[in-house]
Order: structure tokens, then sequence, then C-alpha cells
């Protein structure tokens, strides 16, 4: 059994985890995320490994499948019902822990998180750029909401869930060896291609002094 040190690793851990899968089970996410990574993609060079912290059923991974298919992608996932979902692709190395207490063993050359830094408690956010930072030899990845300074949002009725804030820029200001590449917004009522209104950063990691 899995051990945890926040609120916020019990609640996706568990029973609203679960109802998350269900209600997220949608092709149309999948399309939405083809369009979404073809842009990312196009300012990357041989991205040949790829890791997703909190990956819940994939569906980030299954349309970057479609765009690099030989590339080896990892998982990490903490709810152990999407990590079953994850591992019927037979492609995706799938690792069901949390993010606070997953060890790095080796290097990625594509890290990135989407709509899962605003899940974690800020207390160990720091924590978690440090993982991502390590983890990569090439690139960051960061789609999450967007605000200029740190703020709480009610989450479907609960609180303590959500929280906004510039994290890309945190990144920026504490590893120096980091370079911001490209940016974009991807709004909910997009015609063709709709996100949950994310603001995505794509970071290379350059080498140089850190903080």
């Amino acid at each position: 059994m899995l051990e945890y040190k926040t609120d916020q690793e019990e609640f996706w851990a568990g029973e609203f985890g679960n109802e998350y899968i269900k209600r997220n089970y949608d092709p149309q996410i999948i399309a939405g995320n083809l369009n979404l990574f073809s842009k990312i993609f196009k300012d990357t060079i041989k991205v040949n490994s790829i890791l997703e912290f909190g990956a819940n059923i994939g569906q980030n991974l299954i349309a970057i499948k479609q765009l690099l298919p030989e590339a080896q992608i990892t998982a990490i996932e903490i709810n152990k019902s999407a990590c079953e979902f994850l591992k019927k692709n037979g492609w995706i190395e799938v690792i069901n822990e949390s993010i606070l207490n997953f060890e790095i063993k080796e290097t990625f050359d594509f890290v990135f998180t989407k709509g899962v830094l605003i899940h974690v408690n800020p207390e160990e956010l720091f924590a978690v750029y440090k993982k991502l930072y390590e983890a990569t030899n090439k690139y960051i990845l960061v789609a999450e909401y967007y605000n200029p300074q740190p703020v709480e949002i009610n989450y479907r009725g609960h609180s303590n869930k959500l929280f906004k804030r510039d994290f890309a820029g945190e990144l920026l200001s504490k590893y120096s060896d980091l370079k911001l590449l490209n940016y974009g917004f991807s709004y909910h009522l997009d015609n063709n291609f709709p996100q949950d209104d994310l603001n995505w950063f794509l970071l290379k990691k350059i080498g140089g002094i850190n903080k």
C-alpha cells in the first residue's frame, strides 16, 4: 500500500481519483491532445524518451505515441485503477507511485505535467520542481492553470485541492540553466480542439549554474 505525505495525495489515490477516470474517458480529449502536443513538439529535437508525472489513464501519452511512435514512454501515477488502464496499452512503463515518493534513477528527454501541479500541496511543490528538473536531460513541459500569484480555487466542492500560480516562472527562477522555448494557451471553447483553459510552457535544459 502506498504511503502518502499530504491530503492531496490521498484524495487522488482514492474514490475521487476513481471518479475522475470515469469523467475523463473521452476520445475527444485525445484529439485535443494531438493538436496540443503537435504544437509543442515542433520546438523539440530528438525526443526518444518521455516521462509523465501524473498520467492518469494515459490520454496525453496515447496522443504522444501517435506523434512519436518510437519514443520510450514511462508514466508515474498514484491511482491504482488508473494504472490498470495504463498497463493495458502495453507500451507504457507504469510506476504506481506518488510523485513525492518517486525516486529518480534515470533521465528522460522530455518530462512533463499536465493538470497535475495544480493539485500538489504548495508546501511540497518545490520538491516536485526538483524532481522534474533532475529527471530531464533536455525538456520540461508544464501545462497547468496559470496565475501571476499563488491562489487557491474551490475544486468541485472541495477546498485545499486546487492551486493556481506561475509554475513555469518559478522553475525558471529556481534553475538558471532552464530556458523558455515556447508557450501557449488552449481554450475550452476552441471549435475543434478544446482544452481546459491550460497555459503551457516548454522549457529546455541548456547547462549552467543553478540557484
